[in-house]
């Protein structure tokens, strides 16, 4: 079997399998752009997590795609989701298509809509929490006449209870101009759904300390692997995250390896494990700049 992999393209087994992983990284990547477009976002300011088995893996490769500067792994990255759900609050989100031109809005039956909403979520809720406090977002998805697709606008709570046409509007306007830097005069909106989702408390989330740099993580033998960036097989260090203390840190190229799942480190950045077991990897501006 080795001996055809990559035989009907002439690749050899190397490059065959650096061409599927990169077509997945750029996949991930455009995504990524894609969504950051449609939000009027830059994504380099932004922090990446990886959780998930394999998110680990690509984390590096899509920092270097995107421009992001860090990324965090966090403890038991590679079952989060399962983590998550365990640790999310309750929460339900009731949507209702009810189509409405701003132009010949009725506040009293879009105030209806959502009313009807918040009770049907919180209702829901109340069965996961019969007790706890229960807090309520409210969202209408609005474009202008003729577009094709909608944006969501967020309601506060006064919004909710007085959707009269004039705030719609100002919502709807603020959202579109923070998108896209405009608004569109002379063309009528309208909203084609509602949603309302009601939700308990988020748990307090503790300020992680700073580290203290605790030197270098305790390494074994190094592995050859293939760095995508720099397109080049590297001697890449590795360590067990197990054994890995607050404030030891490694340099790319460089493999933290768990049982769930394994952080790659790029060439160019740096990796250090934080106070709550998060491992933290940073593009190294100094390689950075010499480079350039």
């Amino acid at each position: 079997m080795e001996a055809h992999v990559g035989a009907p393209l002439g690749l050899d087994r190397m490059t065959a399998a650096f061409g599927v992983s990169e077509m997945v990284d750029e996949n991930m990547a455009n995504a990524a752009r894609v969504h950051a477009v449609e939000n009027g976002e830059d994504l380099a300011g932004f922090t990446m997590i990886a959780f998930g088995g394999a998110a680990p893996l690509h984390a590096g490769r899509l920092a270097q795609k995107l421009g992001v500067e860090r990324f965090l792994v966090p403890p038991g990255a590679g079952v989060g989701s399962a983590i998550g759900f365990l640790r999310a609050p309750f929460s339900f989100e009731a949507t209702r298509s009810s189509y409405m031109r701003l132009s010949d809005h009725s506040a009293s039956a879009a105030k209806q809509v959502l009313t009807e909403l918040a009770d049907e979520a919180t209702t829901f809720v109340r069965g996961c929490a019969p007790a706890a406090q229960i807090a309520h977002e409210a969202r209408a998805y609005m474009r202008y006449v003729g577009q094709g697709w909608e944006i969501p606008v967020d309601f506060g709570p006064e919004d909710a209870a007085e959707p009269t046409r004039k705030r719609c509007l100002a919502l709807f306007e603020a959202a579109y101009s923070a998108l896209f830097g405009r608004i569109v005069d002379g063309v009528d909106v309208e909203v084609t759904s509602w949603a309302v989702k009601a939700a308990t408390p988020l748990p307090q989330v503790d300020r992680v300390a700073a580290y203290v740099d605790a030197g270098a993580m305790p390494e074994s033998a190094a592995r050859e692997v293939f760095d995508p960036g720099l397109g080049e097989v590297v001697a890449a260090a590795t360590a067990a995250r197990e054994a890995v203390v607050p404030g030891q840190r490694i340099t790319g190229p460089a493999m933290i390896t768990e049982r769930e799942t394994t952080v790659v480190v790029p060439a160019g950045f740096n990796a250090a494990m934080r106070a709550d077991g998060t491992i933290e990897v940073t593009r190294d501006r100094r390689m950075q700049e010499a480079a350039e």
